[in-house]
C-alpha cells in the first residue's frame, strides 16, 4: 500500500527576491512524500500569492484525493494524474507535488531515472540561467558578481529604469541576458525596450504585458526586435494553443500546470506548434528542480535556478553547477530529503 505524507518548510533566501509584484526573503514549501514501504518519492509546490497557492489549500485538496493515491498499486503516474486531476483541477500545485512524487516513487520502483523512462538522453540539454532579482541597480550587480560563472542571467525588470539596469550588468559580463518583466509593461514599452536590449545582448523578454492582453501582445510579438515568451499567459495545457501568433515560446511551469504529466505534454505540444519551449520554476528546492530536470532533453531554454537562490536547502538530488544540470546516481527524479 502507498502511504501519501506532507511536510512542510520555510525555505530561506540568499536574498530578498523581487520581482515587479511582490517581494519574498522567505519561501514556504509543500513536499509530498509517497512511500511504499520500500521506496521514499518526493514532489513539492511552493506557495504563491499570485496564484492563491497556501499551504493549508494545498494540504486540504490533497485530503480529497488519499484514498485514490492510497489504493494505486501498481502505480502509474499518468494514471495517477488523470484520476485525481477531476478532483485537483482548481489547486494545480498540490497536483503538481503530487504528480511529481508519484514519478518520482514509479522512477525508483522501476530502477531507473524518470527521463530515462520516457526514451529521452541527457546527451545535449540546455543550461540554466541565474535569476537577479529587482533591487537597487548596485545591489543587482552585487547579485550578479556573487554568482559568477552562469553562461545566462535572467534579470527581472518591470521598473522605471529597466534600460539601465541591464546597462550597468552588461559591464560587468558577457554573458547572456534575459529579461522577464512580469506583466509590468505596456505593449508600447515593451516595443522600445527591445530594440535596446537586443544592442544589450538579450536573447528574449519574458511574460512583457498583463497575462489577458492578447491583442496587445500579439502587436509585441510582430513588432519586437527580440523573441517574446509567454509566462504567465501560459498556465494550462490549453493555452499553448492559444499563444501561437502571440509569443514565440512558451514556459511552462510545473506548479501551475499541475506536474511533469501535463508539462511534458505541453512541451511536446509547443515544440509541434513552432514555439520555442521553455520550463521554469518557483523557488523551489532541490525537490522540485530534480522534477524540472527531467524534461532537459525536451527543451530550448530551461530557469532552474531554484535551489540556487536558497540560503539553505532541503534535499540532495539534480544540481545546477553554474548553469549545467549534474545528475545523481538515484533513480526517478533523484531526490533524497537531507
Amino acid at each position: 500500500m502507498i502511504r501519501l505524507t506532507t511536510h512542510d518548510f520555510q525555505l530561506p533566501l540568499r536574498h530578498v527576491f523581487s520581482i515587479s509584484r511582490e517581494s519574498t526573503s522567505v519561501q514556504p514549501t509543500l513536499i509530498v512524500e509517497l512511500s511504499d514501504g520500500t521506496h521514499r518519492g518526493y514532489g513539492e509546490a511552493t506557495t504563491n500569492k499570485y496564484y492563491g497557492a497556501t499551504l493549508e489549500l494545498m494540504r486540504g485538496a490533497l485530503e480529497t484525493v488519499r484514498s485514490i493515491v492510497e489504493s494505486a498499486e501498481p502505480l502509474d503516474p499518468e494514471k495517477l494524474w488523470a484520476k485525481t486531476w477531476p478532483l485537483l483541477k482548481d489547486n494545480p500545485f498540490a497536483q503538481c507535488a503530487l504528480d511529481e512524487a508519484a514519478w518520482d516513487l514509479y522512477g525508483k520502483q522501476q530502477g531507473a531515472p524518470v527521463y530515462k523512462l520516457w526514451g529521452l538522453s541527457t546527451d545535449r540539454i540546455p543550461q540554466s540561467n541565474y535569476t537577479i532579482g529587482i533591487d537597487t541597480i548596485e545591489v543587482m550587480v552585487k547579485k550578479m558578481l556573487e554568482m559568477p560563472g552562469w553562461p545566462i542571467y535572467k534579470i527581472k525588470l518591470g521598473t522605471k529604469q529597466d534600460i539601465e539596469i541591464v546597462r550597468e550588468l552588461r559591464k560587468h559580463t558577457d554573458a547572456v541576458f534575459r529579461v522577464d518583466a512580469n506583466c509590468g509593461w505596456t505593449a508600447d514599452e515593451a516595443i522600445a525596450n527591445s530594440k535596446e536590449l537586443a544592442r544589450l545582448g538579450v536573447e528574449f523578454i519574458e511574460q512583457p504585458l498583463p497575462a489577458k492582453e492578447w491583442d496587445a501582445v500579439k502587436r509585441v510579438c510582430q513588432e519586437s526586435a527580440l523573441p517574446i515568451v509567454a509566462d504567465e499567459s501560459c498556465i494550462a495545457e490549453s493555452d499553448v494553443q492559444r499563444c501561437v501568433g502571440h509569443f514565440h515560446g512558451v514556459n511552462v511551469k510545473l506548479v501551475k500546470c499541475g506536474g511533469l504529466t501535463p508539462a511534458r505534454r505541453m512541451v511536446v505540444k509547443a515544440r509541434e506548434l513552432g514555439m520555442k519551449a521553455m520550463v521554469g520554476c518557483m523557488t523551489e528546492s532541490t525537490v522540485g528542480i530534480s522534477a524540472v530536470a527531467q524534461l532537459l532533453p525536451l527543451l530550448d531554454y530551461v530557469d532552474m535556478d531554484g535551489a540556487a537562490l536558497l540560503a539553505s536547502d532541503i534535499a540532495d538530488g539534480v544540481k545546477v553547477d553554474r548553469g549545467r544540470a549534474v545528475f545523481p546516481k538515484e533513480n526517478g527524479t533523484g531526490v533524497r530529503l537531507l
